[in-house]
């Protein structure tokens, strides 16, 4: 009889956490404007440096307070390597891989994207404090992944 009631506890204990866990994502995903990095487009990874706007990546300023970045990665570089923005910006990222899958992570922020040959992947962010973030790439993406880095300089 005992059995029966630790497996009737065990029953409630796992539905009260999913009901838990449920409440989490939601209140993650609608309250905390937290979501996944969006799927932007496609584009042809042999001919995506002749193709706008991945014909000049860099930092574009859209409107006030508001700058879209616009990135390539491939063989163990990104370019551009070095981005600048001011602080208090909403920064739109557009990424997209040239070779092989690559990762896209701004240390100390919830910028993080996965960066596939032929997809175009987006992301937005608000750099709030001046300071100084590493970007890495945090897919193996060969025999020179521990060199792929860049930074974001929030000024």
């Amino acid at each position: 009889m005992r059995v029966h009631q630790y497996e009737k506890a065990f029953l409630w204990l796992g539905a009260i956490m999913l009901v838990v866990f449920m409440v989490a994502l939601v209140i993650t995903s609608v309250a905390a404007s937290m979501h996944l990095p969006g799927r932007a487009g496609e584009v042809d990874p042999l001919t995506i440096n002749s193709v706008e706007p991945f014909d000049n990546p860099g930092v574009r300023e859209v409107a006030p307070g508001r700058y879209e970045v616009v990135l390539l990665a491939s063989a163990w570089v990104f370019n551009p390597a070095e981005i600048r923005v001011p602080a208090g910006s909403e920064v739109t990222f557009l990424a997209a891989a040239t070779d092989v899958i690559h990762g896209l992570h701004i240390t100390g922020t919830r910028v993080n994207m996965m960066l596939i040959p032929g997809q175009i992947s987006r992301n937005t962010y608000r750099f709030e404090e001046p300071g100084e973030h590493i970007l890495v790439c945090h897919e193996y993406c060969g025999a020179g992944h521990h060199l792929m880095s860049g930074k974001v300089i929030v000024e």
